[in-house]
């Protein structure tokens, strides 16, 4: 603290003479290595999904291939149209004319060949994470000699409306352009008809890493992993000038039918037709014969899951249903279903699904049906067992009430099931049951016998196997 006076005090003259002995008694520090810059990526806006792509990192070059999961397998691609070919990916040498035009954009403008080189190395030994692809960028992290990865980022001009309307009349103007597209391929002329390919110093490379060259091995191991990207899929390169695959699939469909539609017109599908001139002349003739029925009945499409909606499911069923009950009517002129009540068609339904329904997904279904016929799901799930048993004569033996069989088949039963080695059944009614209390035969009115089990003691029989004329097949059925 000073004085009024403005001269130093004892205090503040002891201080400084303090701080500057320990500072000559310091040792001098070595000074810290200077470093370039870093430049500092900008961190991308977010984007919409349908403009955002990304790409599984290659294995090591000579390593075998990964086997893909099986849904990807089955649609033959990792995303985009269905069923397009893809080409293997090989950043050293792309096959495609395009794949190769994109490499040499990047190899024209770079001042270090060495550079370019460790940056090939880099992408042969899958050194490139995921590639993300986005309208104007490359985004990827690369695996140098750290730890941590560095952040790649390529940018390029996205195209502009007139641009694009170019290059969209082109593709619309010539079908076979668009089926090179479909076929993975991007045809030369069609890329000349829009600036598509980077043009010399197009290509901005932006990387963390501390190396100022341009590009920097992690910038040109991105390029080259991005050349294997194109070549085997060249609706990324579209997706990087500004427009994703559905969108552009689109708009070639709307333009292609416009300028089909003004090329030619054609005439009315339906023409108009005066009524004076129907009600004048002739009478019509005999109305053709009707089209013979289907061999079978279409399957219906694949419903959508939607929250709040119809289960998907079920909506499968009831089309599925309703497509076989009308082709059953088309070929015999009668309905299959005619006559059945509201529990009857509950069952019909509910048996057709997989599983008790006691349990697990057919659970919902269940329930809905039992509460519509006024019963429960317990009476359901017997009831269903009771269908898949034998059908509407199934569910009546279950429901109906014991009833004398005149003699004959119900006689001649036990004397078959005995010969056969079972022991001898009770008979009471149009029943025959095992000593034993677990098993039961029901004799059912158009003849055919329905197997039933129970636990001993307990009369709580369920249907088993299916109905057979005869006791000891109707018996042993599973």
């Amino acid at each position: 603290m000073s004085r009024a006076g403005g001269e130093p005090g004892a205090a503040d003259e002891a201080r400084r003479a303090l701080r500057a002995a320990r500072d000559r008694a310091a040792p001098a520090s070595p000074a810290a290595p200077v470093r370039p810059a870093r430049r500092r990526p900008v961190v991308p806006a977010a984007v919409p999904p349908e403009l955002h792509r990304t790409f599984a990192p290659d294995p090591p070059a000579g390593s075998p291939p990964r086997a893909l999961p099986r849904e990807l397998r089955a649609a033959g691609r990792q995303s985009g149209a269905p069923g397009r070919p893809r080409r293997a990916a090989d950043p050293a040498a792309p096959h495609s004319w395009w794949g190769r035009a994109w490499l040499t954009a990047l190899e024209e403008r770079a001042l270090d060949p060495a550079r370019l080189r460790r940056g090939k190395e880099y992408a042969a030994a899958g050194r490139v994470d995921t590639v993300s692809v986005a309208p104007g960028r490359l985004l990827a992290y690369v695996h140098g000699s750290r730890p941590r990865p560095y952040r790649a980022l390529i940018r390029l001009r996205t195209l502009d409306t007139a641009e694009w309307d170019d290059f969209l009349d082109a593709a619309a103007a010539a079908p076979a352009h668009l089926a090179a597209l479909l076929d993975g391929e991007l045809p030369a002329a069609l890329a000349q008809e829009g600036p598509l390919l980077p043009g010399p110093g197009e290509l901005r490379a932006e990387c963390n890493c501390p190396d100022d060259g341009l590009p920097c091995k992690h910038a040109a191991a991105l390029c080259y992993r991005a050349a294997a990207i194109l070549d085997a899929d060249p609706f990324a390169l579209l997706l990087l000038r500004g427009r994703g695959e559905r969108d552009l699939l689109d708009e070639l469909t709307r333009r292609g039918t416009a300028l089909r539609t003004e090329q030619d017109p054609g005439e009315d599908a339906f023409p108009g037709v005066p009524a004076r001139e129907v009600l004048s002349g002739p009478a019509p003739g005999p109305l053709p014969a009707p089209l013979p029925p289907p061999a079978s009945p279409g399957h219906p499409p694949a419903y959508p899951a939607v929250e709040g909606g119809p289960d998907p499911f079920a909506l499968d069923q009831l089309a599925s249903e309703a497509a076989a009950r009308a082709h059953a009517w088309l070929r015999t002129g009668e309905d299959p279903l005619a006559g059945l009540g509201l529990w009857q068609d509950a069952v019909r339904l509910a048996a057709a699904r997989p599983g008790s329904g006691l349990t697990g997904a057919g659970r919902a279904l269940y329930v809905s049906l039992a509460e519509a016929a006024g019963r429960t799901p317990g009476d359901l799930a017997r009831a269903v067992a009771a269908w898949r048993q034998g059908g509407p004569g199934g569910l009546a033996v279950l429901e109906e009430e014991p009833w004398d069989p005149p003699a004959g088949r119900f006689d001649r039963a036990r004397p078959v099931l005995r010969a056969a080695g079972h022991p001898v059944f009770r008979p009471w009614h149009n029943r025959l049951s095992h000593p034993s209390g677990t098993l039961q035969l029901r004799l059912g009115r158009e003849g055919l016998w329905y197997a039933y089990e129970s636990e001993a003691g307990e009369e709580d029989w369920w249907p088993r196997g299916t109905a057979d004329a005869d006791p000891v097949t109707a018996l042993t059925a599973e």
